[in-house]
């Protein structure tokens, strides 16, 4: 539900774009802007399930049994390498 309104001044050349975009997708300027603020300025949970879905996607990764490999790894995927 949205509680808060929110007024700002554009330019003739931004409005236009938002104008036609808005035209093209069938949708208002003001949804186009409340996107592009959760596309710039994500929730925190969005930045923890992102997080979340790193960790998992690296623990399905296959680790080096020796540990000399997995050493030559780390060293040759990382900034200390």
């Amino acid at each position: 539900m949205l509680t808060r309104r929110l007024q700002i001044l554009v330019d003739d050349e931004r409005y236009e774009r938002l104008s036609r975009r808005a035209a093209a997708e069938g949708t208002s300027i003001a949804t186009l802007v409340r996107d592009a603020i959760d596309a710039r300025y994500p929730a925190i949970d969005s930045d923890r399930n992102a997080a979340f879905e790193r960790i998992r996607a690296a623990e399905r990764m296959p680790v080096p049994l020796d540990p000399a490999d997995l050493k030559q790894e780390i060293l040759e995927t990382s900034k200390w390498g």
